[in-house]
């Protein structure tokens, strides 16, 4: 990649998406920072001569174009896509409405799909690129409250991880990135719905999930603007890494991930291997 990158980031509105940008152009590249309300994302994020504002609600498969072309258009390339933009609807999953539940994975999967498959012919192109979907530690590990977010999250895994191999002939790579508790705007109203409790089974856990949740909020240990600066040094890399561990609690979700999965290969082993045809070694 060239030295100075042009960025596109969705979700650039308000909190890691903010950050995001103004890091990209601190370190010198250029920036096609989108959301829902160009406004809001102008002021959030300051006035520079290298950035440029532009609508985009990544549901829209043509507000995805439309960004895209206004990049082209701009600064005539697209070298890293940061596909940030989220909601959260939480809730016990027999609570969540089939709605909200379809509301997430467009959001949080359709939202990057409609982004990437709107930005991939112009790196295809240019033979160069990366495309950074910003995941979770739900795309790893499922929990109790979480199951459309996880579900969501599970999907950008398994696609970004199958888009890896079809993209790199063309000189394009991709990166995850799974980060652990951060202090964004993640847990605000603005961005998480929490399912009405409606099933008394329910009632005391959802109560005291939410007021957990809600105590949180402010309080992450993680750190947006460090985030956003190592995010900035790994899309420098010759080799950006396929997933990145986004904080210590990351860290530790991705090692006890690995942990269970040995574990649950190793439990019934004997099993496993006892499935195929008698002939299969014929």
């Amino acid at each position: 990649m060239a030295q100075k990158q042009v960025w596109l980031v969705t979700g650039a509105g308000r909190g890691m998406g903010v950050r995001l940008a103004q890091a990209a152009l601190a370190a010198g590249h250029a920036v096609v920072a989108t959301g829902r309300n160009p406004e809001q994302v102008s002021r959030a994020i300051g006035a520079s001569e290298n950035l440029v504002t532009v609508t985009l609600d990544v549901i829209d498969p043509a507000d995805a174009q439309a960004a895209v072309q206004a990049s082209v258009d701009r600064f005539g390339r697209i070298d890293v896509l940061v596909n940030n933009a989220a909601n959260f609807k939480a809730g016990f999953f027999e609570e969540i409405t089939p709605a909200d539940f379809r509301a997430q994975l467009e959001t949080t999967l359709f939202g990057p799909v409609n982004v990437t498959r709107a930005a991939l012919p112009v790196m295809r192109a240019q033979r160069s690129g990366l495309v950074v979907t910003i995941s979770s530690t739900a795309g790893l590990i499922g929990g109790e409250f979480v199951s459309a977010y996880a579900a969501s999250k599970f999907a950008v895994e398994g696609w970004m991880e199958s888009l890896t191999p079809e993209v790199a002939p063309f000189g394009i790579r991709t990166m995850l990135v799974e980060p652990g508790f951060f202090r964004t705007e993640l847990l605000t109203p603005e961005s998480t719905s929490y399912a009405a409790s409606s099933i008394e089974d329910y009632a005391e856990r959802t109560a005291g999930t939410v007021a957990g949740w809600q105590s949180m909020n402010g309080r992450q240990g993680g750190d947006p603007a460090k985030l956003a600066a190592a995010l900035v040094q790994l899309t420098a890399l010759d080799e950006p890494p396929l997933r990145f561990a986004a904080g210590a609690d990351a860290v530790g979700v991705f090692e006890q991930k690995a942990r269970d999965l040995l574990a649950q290969a190793a439990a019934h082993r004997e099993l496993s291997l006892a499935l195929a045809h008698d002939d299969a070694s014929a």
